[in-house]
C-alpha cells in the first residue's frame, strides 16, 4: 500500500498556479527524490504534504487515510516528520540537550539516556555531545536536525535539501544515514539538487516542472531522458 498519495493536487496563489494537478504515489519503504529547477513547485508540494498550506483542490492520503485538511501537528502524530533546509536547532544548547528536548516527551530515565547515546553514535556526533549546537559545522548542524526529526520514530521522513552547503564527504555520509534509516523501515521523500546524492540514495526520482510531474523513473532513466538532461539537471534548486 502507498504510504503517501496525492490526487489532482492543486495550489494557486492568486493567479499563479504553483502545484498543477499533481498525482503522486510514494510506496512504503521507498527512498524517493524530488528534483526540478527553480519555480518547479517542489517546496510548495512539500508544504502541502506537511499541512502548512491547504490545497486549492485535490486530495492527500497518508497510509490510505485522507489528511487533506489535517493540521500539521496531527500529521506529525500520525508518523510524518520533516527536516528543513535551514536547521531548526537550539543553538544556545548543547547537542545532547537538543536531542533530549526532541525525546523528553516520549522517553525518560535510562531509556532516554540510551536513546541519546544511540543517536549521537548514529549521527557521528559523540565527540560533540557537549558542544553548543551553534558551534557545530554546517554539516553537523544538518545531522543534528536529522537526529531530532527521526527521534519520534517516523514512518515517513521528509527531507528538504538535506545536503545543501555540505562538503562531498559530508554529503556521502548523509546518504549513508538516509540509507540506514530506510533499512530500519523509514520511508523517505527528499527534495534535492545534488545529483550524486540522488544517485546514491534514490529508488525512484520525480521531476517537477511548472508544478506538474514532468518525468518519473529510476535515476538512470531520468539521466538518460534527453528532455530532463537538457533542461533540468545541473540547475540550482530552491
Amino acid at each position: 500500500m502507498a504510504i503517501l498519495e496525492t490526487r489532482g493536487l492543486n495550489k494557486r496563489f492568486g493567479g499563479l498556479h504553483v502545484t498543477n494537478d499533481v498525482d503522486f504515489t510514494l510506496e512504503k519503504g521507498e527512498i524517493h527524490c524530488l528534483i526540478g529547477p527553480n519555480g518547479a513547485g517542489k517546496s510548495t508540494f512539500f508544504r502541502l504534504i506537511l499541512g502548512e498550506y491547504l490545497p486549492s483542490s485535490g486530495q492527500i492520503f497518508y497510509r490510505g487515510e485522507e489528511i487533506t485538511r489535517a493540521k500539521s501537528f496531527e500529521r506529525i502524530r500520525r508518523g510524518i516528520s520533516v527536516k528543513f533546509q535551514v536547521p531548526g536547532i537550539f543553538k544556545a544548547l548543547s547537542v545532547r540537550q537538543n536531542l533530549e528536548i526532541a525525546l523528553q516527551h516520549h522517553l525518560d530515565g535510562a531509556s532516554l539516556k540510551n536513546e541519546i547515546a544511540r543517536l549521537l553514535s548514529f549521527l557521528k556526533l559523540e565527540e560533540a555531545a557537549h558542544q553548543l549546537a551553534g558551534n557545530l559545522s554546517h554539516g553537523q548542524k544538518q545531522w543534528l536536525e536529522i537526529g531530532m526529526a527521526v527521534s519520534l520514530k517516523p514512518q515517513l521522513l521528509l527531507l528538504d535539501e538535506p545536503t545543501a552547503g555540505m562538503t562531498p564527504d559530508e554529503t556521502f555520509a548523509t546518504g549513508e544515514m538516509v540509507q540506514a534509516l530506510n533499512a530500519e523501515g523509514v520511508t523517505v521523500l527528499a527534495v534535492e539538487h545534488d545529483m550524486s546524492f540522488v544517485r546514491q540514495i534514490s529508488h525512484k526520482v520525480t521531476v517537477l516542472h511548472f508544478g506538474k510531474v514532468f518525468a518519473q523513473g529510476t535515476i538512470d532513466e531520468i539521466i538518460s531522458d534527453d528532455r530532463v538532461a537538457a533542461i533540468y539537471l545541473g540547475q540550482s534548486d530552491a
